[in-house]
């Protein structure tokens, strides 16, 4: 089993808890340069927010700083723009999808930016 399957199994048990909630969801996917965030409808057929490191918007914010998005620094700057596209869109409440990656690092980072952004999950 290599690296990505792992993880893919690793994000199943979660998935399906949260269709079973039936409430919006922030799914995560990071690269080794970027980040990724995205609020997915309960139903799984619709982006309803998203946010990367790949917005014009967030590559300027990183500009002055060190790498392209790849650290910390660039996750907490997506997960508060994710957070403020929510709160502007509707979405208070949403259930956490890391997809398989650990709580650490840039995981962390966007959730963390997100919680005091004013999501809640």
């Amino acid at each position: 089993m290599d690296k990505k399957i792992s993880r893919l199994r690793r994000a199943i048990p979660t998935r399906r808890k949260i269709s079973e909630l039936r409430v919006n969801r922030l799914c995560v996917f990071r690269s080794n340069q970027h980040i990724y965030a995205n609020i997915i409808s309960p139903e799984g057929d619709r982006i309803l927010v998203s946010a990367s490191t790949l917005e014009v918007e967030v590559r300027q914010a990183l500009s002055g700083s060190t790498g392209r998005g790849g650290n910390t620094s660039a996750a907490s700057i997506v997960g508060k723009r994710v957070a403020e596209k929510a709160i502007a869109a509707g979405i208070e409440l949403v259930a956490f999808d890391r997809s398989g990656f650990r709580y650490h690092g840039r995981v962390k980072a966007l959730a963390e930016a997100a919680r005091e952004a004013g999501l809640k999950f």
